[in-house]
């Protein structure tokens, strides 16, 4: 027997040596932390400070998330960076799914380290997104697309049924974020399974265009579907992400130590 979907937040305090590092993470839409929990765990093993909030609308019902706006959903995961911001050197947005789109909000917005996105959603394809704002007065909710895992016997807890009103809420989101990419310039790593049933290959493409001053590094999941954080592949992202992280902090201390090198320099010539 499956244990239950563990719904509630995440929150873990800084344990590691050296400069301060902090990761805000986000879960996916209709789901909640339970599809990225063990994900917090590894980071927070790592030594990282991690907030990772449960959105307004989720862990409840799909009848509550029809209820919320997507800027509610960016508005919790946006205090959670400003909270780890206070307090730590660097802070790193993180997520999948619909929160690999919330991540790179941040990052659009906020001055992060770096950003790490699982299956990153930013395009829906369903020909019936456009017309979501119409179709939510006379219809309230779909079949969901939920637990799309290659490994068996797992439940990632999500609603059983996907309201209408929130998937519009979502199509403005991600039109919104893809317009705000160009903006980011932290480097992006993104873990992409060669077999989604949920976000097509269409937000990959977005993802690419859209990041024009930022560096790119795609990670191929070969054994895993949409929910990779719960899937075969899940430890290839725990481990790679901890260590892109330390990477991207170390890389930043070098330059800041040259930085102050040539500044010296140049005072002595002065």
């Amino acid at each position: 027997m499956t244990a239950a979907p563990d719904h509630s937040p995440f929150s873990s305090a800084f344990t590691g040596d050296g400069p301060r590092i902090g990761v805000v993470l986000s879960h996916g839409f209709t789901g909640s932390p339970h599809g990225v929990r063990e994900w917090a765990h590894g980071l927070a093993a790592a030594g990282f400070a991690v907030r990772m909030p449960l959105l307004p609308g989720h862990g409840t019902s799909w009848q509550e998330l029809a209820r919320t706006r997507w800027q509610q959903w960016h508005g919790a995961l946006d205090d959670a960076y400003r909270e780890l911001d206070a307090a730590c050197d660097h802070v790193f947005a993180a997520g999948l799914s619909m929160g690999g789109a919330l991540a790179l909000r941040i990052a659009a917005t906020r001055p992060v380290a770096g950003v790490v996105v699982v299956n990153p959603g930013l395009v829906i394809d369903d020909p019936r997104a456009p017309l979501a704002g119409i179709l939510k007065l006379v219809m309230k909710s779909t079949p969901a697309i939920a637990n799309d895992i290659l490994k068996a016997g797992i439940d990632e807890g999500a609603y059983a049924r996907t309201p209408v009103a929130a998937a519009h809420e979502l199509n403005k989101m991600f039109k919104d974020t893809v317009r705000l990419l160009p903006r980011i310039t932290a480097p992006v790593q993104v873990y992409r399974s060669t077999v989604d049933h949920v976000v097509s290959d269409s937000s990959i493409a977005a993802l690419r265009r859209g990041l024009t001053h930022a560096p790119l590094e795609l990670v191929s999941l070969e054994n895993s579907y949409h929910v990779a954080t719960m899937d075969n592949d899940a430890e290839q992202i725990f481990t790679g992400s901890v260590d892109f992280i330390r990477m991207v902090v170390r890389a930043a201390g070098e330059a800041a130590a040259g930085g102050q090198g040539n500044q010296g320099a140049n005072h002595e010539q002065a």
